[in-house]
């Protein structure tokens, strides 16, 4: 992965789109970073379960820092991409970008933030198997 912010425009494939709701708020009425983390799993599991044609889960995320807080009523997009894949893993690089409500450019993106995912590719039984057969 490149440095937090050194990418002007998303990478990848936009995989999940979505707005923030006042229900997804935390107590300061921002949106939750872990609503946020839930929704970068759920683009991971979809690019990857394309990638291994079937179930996938998640093994471990890498770091991930906050840019800026995302406010009700953004639109979230997420974006992935696979940047390496193993016997039966997959690393999949997840950015969300947002298009803020109320700024002045209706068509800005800007980054929120980004992770690395690591995926498992699994067995009708939850067993590891090969990515491809």
């Amino acid at each position: 992965m490149t440095d937090i912010d050194d990418v002007p425009s998303p990478r990848g494939q936009l995989t999940l789109k979505l707005v923030a709701n006042r229900h997804d708020t935390n107590l300061h009425g921002d949106i939750s970073g872990g609503w946020l983390v839930s929704h970068m799993d759920q683009a991971a599991e979809l690019a990857a379960s394309r990638e291994a044609n079937g179930r996938t889960a998640t093994v471990s995320i890498e770091s991930m820092d906050f840019l800026s807080p995302v406010r009700v009523g953004s639109m979230v997009n997420i974006f992935t991409e696979i940047r390496e894949t193993g016997r039966s893993s997959m690393k999949i690089d997840v950015e969300v970008w947002c298009r803020f409500p109320h700024e002045s450019d209706r068509h800005e993106l800007q980054k929120v933030t980004e992770a690395r995912f690591v995926m498992v590719a699994l067995d009708e039984k939850g067993r590891i198997r090969a990515v491809k057969p």
